[in-house]
């Protein structure tokens, strides 16, 4: 058999565990969406069998042998090829995959799927007791995961690597600690100085309202609603069943439209995204996103960077006063842009301002540690958790729900997800720093409505490329420079010490 009569019985296999993979994320998605909580558990019996095909179909040993056979016929599987990348990916999955017993690995999808239930009700109810027994078997199958991945410098880093492929926990420790103090000295700076009024923020906003001005910022940013949908969920999330089903959610609160707007110019970021992959890449290794912080990265440029800037809400503004004249009619367009940048240490991270967000992941990342390190009991981590809020942001929780139950991604298994979000950060400034340098005029087609200029160069510099690069080497080729968290606090500095006069 030729090398292209491989790779073409390759591909084929490959696409049809991506379809199906598809499927598995449509009932995911049916489940925080549509699903009556009476039908966990047979929604947990469909996931288990699908998952134990799409896992036979992963690991079979001749879909393996055909992997290291292409892999064998490539000179160098390092180069800066689209194959070769492909099929170095491929072999990357496979070896990872056949790490975990398929046994396990069904143990843990049925633990998450019965985890994400009972997670709702908890959150609703301010329950924790309710959830910690799953939380636990959750933490258990994940130290068993990580026994499978030996050699590791710290069992974080078996995790972790599922979102952020190389990427070691002392190296992001590092990060945090070169940002920590600089991040604290800003907010100490903007703690002694006014702060604006933002009570017409938490009116009574008509749902229905919201959600016709949501659907209208999502429009604007570009996302193709013949390719997507906006649903209502528990916690906002975004899901790709294939590059053409990419479809987004949202939370509305009454008291707080600008929640779920910066929400949905967040989950619409991540969708952009996943719209824009490389179409020549659909149904292979690279048609997918190779790290979460560059997903994050998308999001936060999309839901700061554009959203919270002064030249966005120089078009929208009008239009978004417009829409709820009862409260805003008499505010300013500064101080409406100065109420929504306010910094003020909140409670609930998906809520909380630029300066202070990275706190949120540093203090769940050292909680994520101290678990896997068995320094910490599942048991007893709301008082942890509160601990930390009153260390880290000065304010404690006062019940469950707005504290250690406020997240859903330990519901579904997603154990070193969090400093994804941080590092998104990061990257977005410095993506901003670049594309402010390719078009000068960004900001005055933003002033304009013109939110085009920023998903071409996104769509140019970042999307097309799926998978072929890891996150940092694209960082590097993009930017031309290694991740560097200057330009984040230059972005925040710069921003901050405007809007409150330091």
């Amino acid at each position: 058999m030729s090398f292209e009569e491989k790779l073409k019985t390759f591909r084929e296999r490959y696409r049809a565990i991506t379809v199906l993979g598809g499927v598995q994320g449509l009932l995911g998605w049916d489940q925080m969406v549509n699903m009556p909580h009476g039908a966990m558990a047979e929604r947990g019996a469909q996931l288990h069998a699908l998952g134990g095909i799409i896992y036979d179909m992963g690991t079979n040993p001749e879909f393996g042998q055909l992997i290291e056979n292409l892999a064998s016929e490539i000179p160098d599987l390092d180069a800066d090829d689209p194959i070769a990348r492909e099929i170095k990916l491929a072999k990357r999955q496979y070896d990872l995959a056949t790490k975990v017993p398929k046994d396990k690995m069904m143990e843990m999808i049925m633990a998450t799927t019965q985890a994400q239930g009972v997670w709702e009700k908890a959150k609703a109810s301010n329950d924790y007791a309710l959830f910690q027994p799953y939380l636990q078997k959750i933490l258990d199958l994940s130290l068993e995961f990580v026994e499978y991945f030996k050699p590791y410098d710290h069992p974080y880093d078996a995790l972790s690597n599922q979102f952020e492929p190389g990427m070691k926990s002392k190296e992001v420790k590092a990060i945090f600690d070169a940002l920590r103090p600089r991040q604290v000295e800003l907010i100490k700076a903007i703690g002694e100085r006014p702060q604006p009024k933002d009570d017409f923020l938490y009116k009574r906003y008509d749902i229905a309202m919201q959600r016709k001005i949501n659907y209208l910022v999502a429009t604007l940013q570009g996302y193709d609603w013949s390719r997507g949908r906006m649903d209502e969920s528990v916690h906002p999330f975004t899901t790709s069943f294939g590059m053409d089903d990419v479809r987004i959610t949202t939370k509305y609160i009454e008291n707080d439209a600008s929640g779920a707007f910066f929400s949905t110019m967040h989950e619409t970021g991540h969708a952009l995204y996943e719209l824009g992959l490389g179409r020549m890449y659909q149904g292979t290794s690279l048609g997918s996103v190779s790290s979460m912080a560059l997903h994050e990265s998308q999001s936060r440029l999309w839901e700061n960077l554009v959203g919270r800037s002064k030249a966005f809400w120089s078009y929208f503004y009008p239009i978004y006063q417009a829409y709820f004249s009862e409260h805003l009619s008499g505010v300013s367009l500064d101080d409406f842009y100065k109420a929504i940048n306010k910094v003020s240490p909140s409670l609930i991270r998906t809520e909380s301002d630029e300066a202070t967000y990275n706190l949120h992941i540093m203090l769940r990342f050292e909680i994520e540690l101290a678990m896997l390190e068995g320094k910490i009991n599942t048991k007893d981590l709301p008082e942890v958790w509160n601990e930390k809020m009153r260390d880290y942001l000065g304010v404690v929780p006062e019940n469950d729900t707005t504290g250690v139950l406020q997240d859903v991604h330990w519901s579904g298994g997603m154990i070193g997800y969090f400093p994804s979000y941080a590092l998104g950060n990061l990257i977005a400034s410095q993506w901003w720093h670049k594309l402010s340098q390719d078009r000068p005029n960004t900001l005055d087609e933003i002033a304009k409505g013109d939110l085009s200029g920023v998903l071409a160069w996104l769509r140019e510099n970042v999307h097309q490329h799926g998978s072929r690069y890891d996150a940092m080497d694209l960082v590097k080729r993009v930017t031309g420079e290694p991740l560097n968290p200057d330009y984040y606090m230059d972005y925040l500095n710069e921003k901050y010490r405007e809007i409150y006069s330091i």
